[in-house]
């Protein structure tokens, strides 16, 4: 459902990595379940409990026809980051509960910072943790995966896709490799699931973590994938009046997860061809800011990479300024989650660039409800900002050799 082709939205948004557009198919079907529908799906004696419940139960199996999971197999959370946090801590502890020695996690220092900060927990609770480092294309290398996983280690994690830089690694080879080496496997898929196939049976994967506005569905509210065969256990992060299997107790959002099962619903039909369409406007950007900046350099692989996805170093204005001067476009400097700090991003560091460079790097996702008019206006105005810096930079160099 993309805006009209012809002009422009204001402001343009062209940052669907940090955050989608809620659908309106999604709002619609949500919408009943506020005020007509409002029943706690747990009270099952009455009508209106069990008209929530029934309600939750579809959404639980849209979400898992969308990623190729059982319907029991999907425990409802409030986002990737509680999932996340569930699946590494959840796992670990459980695993060292029932007495398993061993104490080694293993991941990649690209990951999500609720990933790095749930195993730097851990590490303070006396499990190892192993970070692995990535080639300048973003992606990791198996053969420092094999390395890792050959002293004996619980769980392997590694992101689907990267919320950065766009790369999306081969979690099917890599969950292979975790296995083979008796490890389970995890993956945060907050910006794959909607936007990418994703099979969890043919991929191999143990625990795979949601979050519903990365794709068009509502903030607030996501899914973990809890393997059944072979069962993968966890300990619940709280407690509470046991629900979703006693892993994730509390009253469910039945609004937030009918939203949840919609946006899946739409994701699984229409995914193919709307990742052709944002590829093709993905492109089409590219080209348009290379033709006007030679120097324009951009950040991990593209072969492997999300199709609305551009991470990009310019080659002379900082990302700080070009925003300044862009007021409305809506891009970002980095992960939104750590877009406030002054360092220059991990994720950037990771593959290589320098903190000036960095700072030179902008993130850009095109998504659902951008239009090719959406993609004009955007070159034009980055274009048009970095000439305006340069010629400020160049005019101030000229004042300083005649003073």
């Amino acid at each position: 459902m993309p805006n009209d082709p012809a002009r422009p939205n204001r402001p343009v948004y062209l940052d669907n990595q940090a955050t989608t557009a809620c659908d309106p198919r999604v709002v619609a079907a949500m919408l009943p379940f506020f005020s007509e529908r409002f029943g706690n799906a747990h009270s099952a004696e009455h009508a209106m409990g069990r008209d929530a419940e029934a309600a939750m139960e579809a959404a639980r199996a849209q979400l898992a026809a969308l990623i190729g999971a059982e319907a029991r197999e999907v425990v409802f959370t409030s986002g990737a980051t509680e999932s996340n946090n569930l699946a590494i801590k959840g796992f670990a502890r459980q695993a060292a509960a029932r007495g398993d020695g061993r104490r080694r996690l293993v991941s990649v220092a690209t990951e999500h910072k609720c990933v790095l900060e749930s195993l730097a927990a851990l590490r303070a609770e006396g499990f190892e943790v192993v970070l692995l480092g990535v080639r300048p294309d973003g992606l990791l290398d198996a053969g420092a995966a094999e390395e890792a996983l050959a002293v004996p280690t619980l769980l392997l994690s590694v992101m689907a896709a990267n919320n950065e830089t766009g790369v999306v690694q081969d979690i099917a080879g890599l969950a292979a490799l975790a296995h083979r080496h008796g490890a389970a496997f995890h993956t945060d898929a907050a910006q794959a699931v909607g936007k990418l196939p994703l099979d969890v049976r043919a991929m191999d994967i143990d625990l795979l973590s949601v979050s519903g506005h990365k794709f068009y569905g509502p903030k607030g509210v996501g899914a973990l994938y809890v393997r059944r065969r072979p069962r993968v256990r966890l300990a619940p992060l709280f407690s509470g009046g046991g629900q979703e299997r006693g892993l994730r107790s509390g009253t469910m959002p039945v609004p937030l997860l009918v939203g949840l099962g919609e946006a899946a619903r739409i994701a699984g039909a229409e995914m193919a061809v709307e990742a052709a369409r944002i590829g093709a406007l993905r492109d089409d950007l590219l080209a348009r800011l290379r033709r006007g900046l030679p120097g324009l350099a951009v950040n991990g692989s593209m072969g492997a990479r999300l199709a609305g996805n551009l991470n990009l170093t310019f080659p002379a204005a900082t990302a700080a300024a070009l925003l300044a001067e862009a007021p409305e476009l809506c891009v970002s400097t980095g992960s939104a989650c750590s877009s406030a700090e002054v360092a220059p991003s991990y994720v950037l560091s990771a593959l290589g660039l320098s903190p000036e460079a960095a700072g030179r790097s902008l993130r850009i996702g095109i998504g659902r409800f951008n239009s090719a008019a959406d993609i004009a206006f955007a070159a034009e105005t980055l274009l048009a900002a970095h000439a305006r810096i340069e010629a400020r930079a160049d005019h101030a160099e000229d004042d300083l050799r005649r003073a």
